[in-house]
C-alpha cells in the first residue's frame, strides 16, 4: 500500500514506501509528529505531498495580445478582462429570474464540491480506495435532498399539499433522509480495508468538512434568495466589489504587507477596498430598492404555477428622512437626508464583506499552502478554480442569513397558517375557538364583525 505520510525516512520516496504493519505505520507516524514538533513550524512539513500547480490555461488569443506585458501587467490584464465577463454573466443570470439564480447556485456548489474533493483525492494520493468518490458524491446527493426537501416543503406548502406523492415524502423526509445518510454510513463502514483504515477515515472526515462548508452555505444563500432578490445581490456585490478593489489599491498603491497567509495583500489594498465597498453598498442599495422586483420576497404561485415577484414593499424600501448629526451637518450643508432604511443596513453588509469576508480568503490560503497548490483548480483563467472565486462568498452568505434571522425577519403568518392546516379538524377548531375568545376579551372581535358588515 502507498504510505499515507510517511515522515522518517529522507532517501526514499514516500508515494512508494510500504508498510510492512499497522502498528509499526502508527509507531513511525508518532515519532515523525515529535521530529515535526520538536522542529518548530519553520520546517516545512515533508509528510504531505502537495498537488502539482496547474499549468497556464491563459486563452491563446490573449497570450498573444498581452505577450509584450510584463507577467504582472499581464495578469493585470486577464484578470481584469475575466472579471468584467464573469460580471456580465452575473447580470445576465439576474435578468433570467429567481429560478434560474437558484440553479446557478446549485451548479457552483457543485462545481466546488468537486474542486475540494478531487484535491483531497490527489493530495493523499487515495487512486486504491474502495468506494471514495462513490461515497463521496453519494454523501452530497443525500445533503442535498434533505436540504432542498426542507425549502420546498417551507415555500411550496400548498404545491406539496396539493400533490399525493410530495405530501408523503414531506411528511417522512426527515425520516428518508435519514436512511438514505445511514445507508452510506453502513456502506463506507462495509468499504474499509485492512491497511487503508487511516486513510478511508480521513477522507470520510474531509468529505464530510467540505459538506458543511459547501452544501450549508449554500442552502444558505436560497434561503437569503427567497427573502428577496436585494439580499442576495447586493452582499455578493459588495464581496466582489470589495475584491476589485482591494486589488486594485493594493497594485497601484500597496506597500505594507497585511497578512502572511498572502504575501500579496496589502494594508493600503485592505483600507482602500474598505472605504471603497461601504459607498459602493450605499449607492448600489439606493439604485435596487426602488424596484420592487428586487425587494420583494420571491413566492410561488399556486395559480400559475410559477414563481412571481411582486408585493407592496415594506417599509424597509420607503424612502424616509434621516437627520444628520451636527458633524456631517456642517460638513455638507445638509441638515435631513431622504434614504431607504435598507441603506443603513447595506452599511453593516458591506462592513462585514470589507471586514471580515476576506478572511474567507485567508483561510482558503491557509487550506491552499497546506496542501502546496496555488489555486483550487484552473476553471478560470487568471483566477483559479469556482472556489477561488466564492470562498469569502459562503462567510458571507451565513452572516446575511443570520443578519435577517436577528434584525430583519418576524413571524411569518403564511407559515403559522401552513402549521394550522397540518392539524386535525378538532385541533384547528380548538385553536379558532380559543382565538376567537382571545380576540373578544381584546375588545378586537366586534371592531372586525362591524368592519365587514
Amino acid at each position: 500500500m502507498t504510505e499515507l505520510r510517511h515522515r522518517g525516512g529522507k532517501d526514499s520516496d514516500p508515494t512508494l514506501q510500504q508498510q510492512p504493519s499497522e502498528d509499526k505505520s502508527s509507531d513511525s507516524e508518532l515519532k515523525g509528529e515529535k521530529d515535526v514538533a520538536s522542529d518548530g513550524e519553520a520546517k516545512v512539513d515533508p509528510g504531505v505531498p502537495g498537488v502539482p500547480a496547474p499549468h497556464d490555461d491563459t486563452p491563446v488569443v490573449l497570450n498573444k495580445a498581452l505577450s509584450g506585458l510584463s507577467s504582472r501587467w499581464k495578469n493585470w490584464w486577464v484578470r481584469g478582462i475575466l472579471t468584467l465577463a464573469m460580471i456580465s454573466f452575473f447580470f445576465l443570470i439576474i435578468y433570467l429570474g429567481p429560478m434560474v439564480l437558484m440553479m446557478i447556485v446549485l451548479i457552483v456548489q457543485i462545481k466546488c464540491f468537486q474542486e475540494i474533493i478531487t484535491i483531497g483525492y490527489n493530495v493523499y494520493h487515495s487512486y486504491h480506495l474502495p468506494w471514495f468518490r462513490t461515497l463521496s458524491w453519494y454523501f452530497l446527493l443525500c445533503v442535498n435532498y434533505f436540504f432542498y426537501g426542507e425549502t420546498v416543503t417551507d415555500y411550496f406548502f400548498s404545491l406539496v399539499q396539493r400533490e399525493e406523492p410530495l405530501r408523503i415524502l414531506s411528511k417522512y423526509h426527515r425520516f428518508i433522509s435519514f436512511a438514505l445518510y445511514l445507508t452510506g454510513f453502513c456502506m463506507f463502514v462495509l468499504s474499509l480495508v485492512k491497511k487503508h483504515y487511516r486513510l478511508q477515515f480521513y477522507m470520510f472526515g474531509w468529505t464530510h468538512v467540505t459538506l458543511l462548508i459547501v452544501v450549508t452555505q449554500s442552502h444558505l444563500i436560497i434561503h437569503n434568495l427567497f427573502e428577496g432578490m436585494i439580499w442576495f445581490i447586493v452582499p455578493i456585490s459588495c464581496v466582489i466589489c470589495n475584491d476589485i478593489m482591494a486589488y486594485m489599491f493594493g497594485f497601484f498603491f500597496g506597500r505594507t504587507p497585511l497578512i502572511k497567509l498572502s504575501p500579496k495583500k496589502t494594508w493600503e489594498g485592505f483600507i482602500g477596498g474598505l472605504f471603497s465597498t461601504i459607498v459602493f453598498g450605499i449607492m448600489f442599495s439606493y439604485l435596487m430598492a426602488g424596484y420592487r422586483y428586487f425587494v420583494c420576497p420571491v413566492e410561488f404561485n399556486n395559480d400559475s404555477n410559477s414563481f412571481q415577484v411582486d408585493c407592496e414593499p415594506s417599509e424597509l424600501f420607503q424612502l424616509q428622512d434621516y437627520v444628520l448629526p451636527t458633524i456631517l451637518e456642517s460638513a455638507t450643508g445638509w441638515s435631513t437626508v431622504r434614504l431607504y432604511p435598507f441603506q443603513i443596513h447595506s452599511i453593516a453588509l458591506s462592513s462585514f464583506a470589507s471586514i471580515v469576508g476576506p478572511f474567507g480568503g485567508f483561510f482558503a490560503s491557509g487550506f491552499k499552502r497546506a496542501f502546496k497548490i496555488k489555486d483550487f483548480a484552473n476553471t478560470i483563467p487568471g483566477h483559479g478554480g469556482i472556489m477561488d472565486r466564492f470562498d469569502c462568498q459562503y462567510l458571507m452568505a451565513t452572516f446575511v442569513n443570520v443578519y435577517i434571522a436577528s434584525f430583519i425577519r418576524g413571524p411569518n403568518p403564511s407559515k403559522v397558517i401552513q402549521q394550522l392546516l397540518a392539524l386535525r379538524i378538532d385541533q384547528q377548531l380548538n385553536i379558532f375557538n380559543s382565538l376567537k375568545a382571545h380576540l373578544t376579551e381584546k375588545g378586537l372581535l366586534p371592531a372586525l364583525e362591524d368592519i365587514a358588515a
